[in-house]
């Protein structure tokens, strides 16, 4: 489907198809070879517009991620349209439509809700624009023709792994110790309408199971489904609110404690810290907070883990995935299609989606300067602040 959108576009302004391949041949995968232009000719890389379309810029995360894609693709001369939604879907949807209107060659979208922008994506189809799903698959429509992503399953079983090592329950080869339990957990889950927080949720639950089965973990709140997990919108406050509310539910008293929060993100890890802080656990794991897990590595959380307060988080180098995301446009732009590494692992509901996954890393304080400073992620400076410049 990717080769038919963009060669239906390709062939309605240069006249023919013979006439896109040949031009795809002499240029190869470069965004000069085999974009066709209005007047027949192939388009230099910048007469060629992407739009961008990245859900908020309230989480740090999406706003690296923003420009990371953008300056990757203005390297190679792609004018850039780069719009945020601030998490309405609304606004997302009206943004897409606008981008269609005003005659983007290609969209690189990473969605809010999965499912909430078929409309738009049969737009973008019937007029020959190829869809980039970025990072968050979107769901529920044939018109996806390229997916770029971590692996995300793994990423949960990560964050599960961290819990572990974290509660002294795995050494630092991922073998299991002689620490019996039972040791109290709290389960929290991402925004039930992104893709991705099921396959997290799933990595991690399927590593923690053993674990829960035979007791030496107890989720004294019994909320052990998703649904119950779940954050809408990975909010840091909804986080901060549930926290609270298990506290005073299972744990209140002191006769209990609790010893490990698996999270799904470094926002909702900020907030779960602030409730346990403000109910006594104190203001780090050496004064009984518990372990607390994360993701994407936001700069403030790696200050809170080097500072023994968040006991991990997982690195998802933006970097690479805008490079991948580039790579995909590339490939459209000349006529051809991206190079997947998994044809099999992401079904949206309507197809089987072609995608590029790339690895994760878990940061504990041992491997800050190793994986975040030493690969210029941040700056030591940055780390110790807990802020970018």
């Amino acid at each position: 489907m990717a080769w038919n959108n963009w060669t239906r576009k390709a062939a309605a302004t240069v006249g023919s198809l013979a006439l896109v391949t040949a031009m795809a041949a002499c240029g190869g995968s470069g965004a000069g070879g085999g974009a066709g232009a209005g007047d027949g000719e192939s388009k230099a890389p910048e007469d060629i517009q992407v739009g961008v379309a990245m859900p908020t810029e309230t989480s740090e995360r999406w706003i690296a991620d923003g420009a990371a894609v953008k300056k990757q693709l203005e390297e190679v001369g792609y004018s850039v349209d780069l719009q945020f939604a601030n998490d309405d879907i609304p606004t997302q949807q009206q943004q897409i439509d606008q981008m269609i209107t005003k005659g983007d060659d290609i969209l690189v979208v990473a969605s809010i809700d999965g499912t909430a922008l078929s409309t738009q994506l049969q737009a973008a189809a019937d007029a020959g624009i190829p869809i980039i799903s970025y990072d968050r698959l979107i769901n529920g429509t044939e018109n996806v023709d390229f997916y770029v992503t971590f692996d995300n399953y793994n990423v949960g079983v990560q964050q599960a792994t961290s819990l572990l090592t974290g509660l002294g329950l795995l050494d630092a080869d991922g073998k299991k110790t002689e620490k019996k339990g039972p040791l109290n957990i709290e389960l929290f889950a991402g925004s039930i309408d992104d893709n991705n927080a099921h396959f997290f949720w799933k990595g991690a639950m399927d590593t923690l199971k053993p674990f829960l089965d035979d007791k030496t973990l107890v989720v004294k709140s019994g909320q052990t489904d998703i649904e119950q997990a779940a954050t809408l919108r990975w909010s840091q406050e909804e986080a901060q609110s549930r926290m609270e509310d298990l506290i005073t539910a299972h744990y209140a008293g002191g006769k209990t404690k609790i010893d490990g929060i698996l999270s799904p993100f470094d926002g909702i890890s900020r907030g779960v810290i602030t409730a346990l802080s403000n109910a006594g656990y104190g203001k780090s794991m050496k004064a009984g907070l518990p372990v607390v897990t994360g993701q994407d590595a936001e700069i403030a959380s790696v200050k809170l883990i080097d500072d023994g307060v968040q006991y991990s988080t997982i690195f998802k180098d933006t970097r690479k995935l805008a490079t991948q995301a580039v790579e995909a446009v590339k490939a459209y732009a000349g006529g051809g299609e991206p190079e997947a590494n998994d044809t099999e692992t992401y079904d949206n509901g309507k197809k089987v989606v072609p995608s590029f996954l790339l690895d994760s890393d878990i940061v504990v304080k041992d491997n800050i300067k190793s994986l975040l400073v030493d690969s210029e992620y941040y700056t030591a400076e940055e780390v110790k602040a807990g802020r970018s410049k």
